[in-house]
């Protein structure tokens, strides 16, 4: 399978991203992923000397333009027709890849995404996921943690089924529990939204519905996935990153479960919900976090995880 990344994406870019793609080609003996590096040859010379002793196990695009972090993401994205991004989800679009990912700005990836590879059909909207480490080592998923702030019932009802589907492919969880995440475990609890999605979840053919989860359930067994807008998804992220960098960082505390709140260990997460398989990094991403970001993005196009979602979600439209 071809993995399309792009080098210019992150804050450490392009040397990180090299870095990463030299770790995974040399801990993956076997062709089975080929990734195709989308980027500036220019910028990216002084580090490509890394790739050298791989030669035919990873294909070039040149792309000469790059998209910042602090640019508007529609107008970048339609001002750089030649930019990584953009040049990387036209390759996605074309077929000659088989999933796209980058470190770089998320609000053009998402643009990119809807303009090129759009949504799957019946979906509302697509969304982000993000692991959450359990104490078992396995990990849970929470969505929607960004792209989402404000959402409707039905939402949170979608990001049920598509989170169901991810866990059960990706995770390989046999019945995922879905919880949604409020401020009680009785039914009634939160705001008019959660108020209005209880029932609706509840209702749900097809998914194991658990009802009310509370902050303090996330890192528990009580539920596989976790839903909420992203608002409220996006602050529990950052406030588990900000735990781990503390701990970690600054106290220097080696523990086997705080390791696994380094985004490193799992290197970016998934949009759900599009035609394609699409990942987002984080802007901080290291080199160890480009390779894993690859791994993560192989196993998304071999789960087959995209078709589940597209049988899905013709039923429904059906």
């Amino acid at each position: 399978m071809n993995i399309g990344l792009d080098i210019m994406g992150g804050d450490y870019a392009p040397a990180e991203a090299i870095k990463g793609v030299h770790l995974f080609l040399e801990h993956t003996p076997d062709n089975s992923v080929h990734p195709v590096l989308i980027g500036n040859a220019q910028e990216a010379a002084p580090y490509l000397h890394l790739l050298e002793p791989y030669k035919g196990r990873y294909t070039w695009v040149e792309a000469p333009e790059t998209i910042s972090m602090d640019e508007h993401p529609t107008k970048a994205f339609k001002d750089k027709p030649n930019s990584s991004i953009a040049v990387g989800f036209g390759l996605l679009k074309m077929g000659k890849t088989d999933a796209f990912i980058s470190a770089g700005n998320t609000g053009a990836m998402m643009v990119g995404a809807m303009y090129t590879i759009k949504t799957i059909e019946g979906v509302l909207r697509p969304t982000i996921a993000s692991p959450v480490p359990r104490m078992n080592s396995t990990f849970n998923l929470l969505l929607d943690v960004g792209i989402n702030a404000d959402c409707k019932p039905e939402h949170l009802v979608q990001f049920a089924q598509l989170g169901s589907i991810y866990s059960s492919h990706i995770f390989g969880v046999e019945k995922p529990a879905i919880g949604l995440l409020n401020i009680g475990e009785e039914e009634g609890k939160g705001n008019i939204l959660a108020q209005a999605a209880y029932p609706l979840l509840k209702e749900e053919q097809g998914i194991y519905f658990i009802g009310n989860v509370e902050g303090r359930d996330l890192f528990t067994d009580k539920a596989n996935v976790v839903v909420c807008e992203g608002f409220v998804g996006n602050v529990a992220l950052k406030m588990a990153e900000s735990l781990y960098h503390i701990f970690k960082e600054e106290r220097n505390i080696e523990d086997p479960f705080l390791a696994q709140f380094n985004y490193e260990v799992y290197g970016g997460l998934p949009v759900l919900g599009l035609n394609k398989a699409v990942m987002i990094g984080h802007g901080v991403s290291s080199a160890l976090a480009f390779k894993n970001l690859i791994t993560a993005a192989a196993k998304m196009v071999s789960s087959n995880v995209i078709d589940a979602f597209k049988k899905h979600f013709a039923t429904a439209v059906a």
